[in-house]
């Protein structure tokens, strides 16, 4: 593994925590879990909020933090609040667990010895990812010159989810916000690589599909759709599948209380272990997905400028 590799990934990695705070309307989302009626409220919990609980061994001993706000302005007559959330500070955490383990294992790492541990378990997924996502997908150049970016984007999404499934955690990558911002940095990182390929006319060619001109005004506008069709379906996708785990877990949970009998627990217990069991396993999945496609869309335009030489020659 190349150190300095490593860290402009991680730099990356920084960069995107800080890309994506909540915007959210003044409003807010509450902070309580109870409703007007004093019914619990399970939205509360996949929702961002700007409170975040302390855990105590004691339930009457719960504190909670109120987290600033940054600033508010208005955008077309809609007031935005710009603020340190609850959603922002576990970006945050997910950037430090990531600076302190994976540079920490990129120290020990040596050439002439054999990885163990840890350190054999991140050179798992650097391996995994090199080998059978950004090479395959975009060339041995643009697989190993791009690598730090896909195994940063890897890595935090990967730790915002987990980071979702611990008491008291929130998922980040839940905050359609945060998504959107990492769907954004693949947009731009897709665009520019295809640029850089096939240069900016041969870019603008590949607008017009190669069909005849006058059919140019409808693929135009269908080839710039889909440009903007893919980071949407990346960070919707994204969005939707890690907050719809928590929803399942707390319905299931929440059945304890609509019917108000202990023995509906024996059900809905087991079920919801289930789910959280399954959202372990979705929480690499995710990950794995958002990285796989943003390498294949990638590659689309990489591919696209060797097919166009080939033509040429």
């Amino acid at each position: 593994m190349n150190r300095h590799r490593w860290l402009t990934g991680i730099i990356v990695t920084l960069s995107l925590a800080l890309f994506a705070p909540a915007l959210a309307s003044s409003g807010g989302h509450g902070e309580s879990d109870h409703g007007e009626s004093g019914r619990i409220d399970p939205i509360h919990h996949v929702l961002d909020s700007d409170v975040i609980e302390i855990p105590w061994l004691n339930a009457h001993l719960a504190k909670k933090i109120h987290l600033p706000t940054v600033t508010e302005f208005e955008v077309g007559g809609l007031k935005i609040k710009l603020a340190v959330t609850k959603h922002v500070i576990f970006m945050w955490l997910a950037g430090v667990v990531l600076l302190i383990g994976v540079v920490g294992a990129a120290r020990k790492a040596r050439a002439d010895k054999v990885p163990h541990g840890f350190l054999n378990m991140i050179e798992v997924f650097v391996v995994f990812i090199r080998d059978d996502v950004t090479i395959p997908s975009m060339g041995e150049r643009y697989g190993r010159k791009l690598l730090p970016y896909f195994l940063s984007i890897f890595f935090f999404i990967l730790t915002c989810n987990l980071l979702g499934l611990l008491p008291y955690g929130a998922s980040a990558t839940g905050n359609i916000s945060v998504t959107a911002g990492m769907a954004i940095l693949s947009f731009l990182l897709i665009q520019s690589v295809a640029i850089r390929e096939q240069g900016l006319g041969g870019w603008l060619k590949h607008l017009t599909g190669g069909v005849h001109p006058l059919l140019w005004p409808i693929m135009i506008p269908v080839e710039i759709l889909g440009m903007f069709t893919k980071p949407f379906a990346l960070s919707v996708r994204l969005f939707a599948n890690m907050t719809a785990g928590h929803i399942i877990i707390l319905s299931l949970l929440g059945l304890i209380f609509i019917f108000k009998n202990p023995g509906i627990a024996a059900v809905s217990v087991p079920f919801s272990l289930f789910i959280y069991l399954l959202e372990i396993m979705v929480s690499f999945l995710q990950a794995y997905v958002f990285t796989m496609l943003t390498a294949v869309f990638t590659g689309i335009g990489v591919h696209s400028a060797h097919h166009a030489e080939g033509e040429h020659t």
